[in-house]
């Protein structure tokens, strides 16, 4: 499967506040497509500059404001456990409930903080290939064979 193909199905599958988020790569492969049929250093390649500075502005911000918000949520979750163990007997049906609750709570934040690698690691995989694609279009590695795979 060709990665735009898998950068747009992994889009779709996350949680929807994401979804803005993620790398622009089809708006940066146009314009490299753009820039390979004008001529090199036009204005193309100004936007093509600016935009990939804007999308990892863009990334890199949200990566940042969710390992914060991930933090403060960890450290959160650590206090319920410790608070649990302070007010209740295992043996007692509210610490089970609770105990319960805390558990589901911890498998939902583990699964974000997988999400959430896993669009660092695309966003990271879709960056290399534009910039390879880039740099194969403007005839920076030409000599490279590898340009073309």
């Amino acid at each position: 499967m060709k990665f735009g193909k898998r950068l747009k199905k992994q889009i779709d599958d996350t949680i929807p506040e994401w979804k803005d988020k993620f790398l622009s790569y089809k708006d940066l492969k146009k314009l490299v497509r753009f820039i390979s049929a004008a001529h090199p250093s036009t204005k193309a390649e100004a936007q093509f500059v600016e935009l990939l500075n804007s999308e990892i502005e863009k990334f890199n911000s949200f990566f940042i404001e969710q390992e914060e918000e991930f933090i403060i949520r960890q450290r959160e979750l650590q206090d319920r456990i410790e608070k649990l163990g302070e007010r209740f007997e295992p043996s007692d049906a509210e610490y089970a409930a609770e105990m319960a609750q805390t558990r589901k709570d911890i498998v939902n934040f583990h699964g974000e903080m997988v999400l959430l690698i896993n669009y660092s690691n695309v966003n990271y995989t879709g960056l290399a290939k534009i910039l390879k694609k880039y740099e194969c279009m403007t005839n920076a590695l030409a000599a490279f064979s590898d340009c073309h795979s």
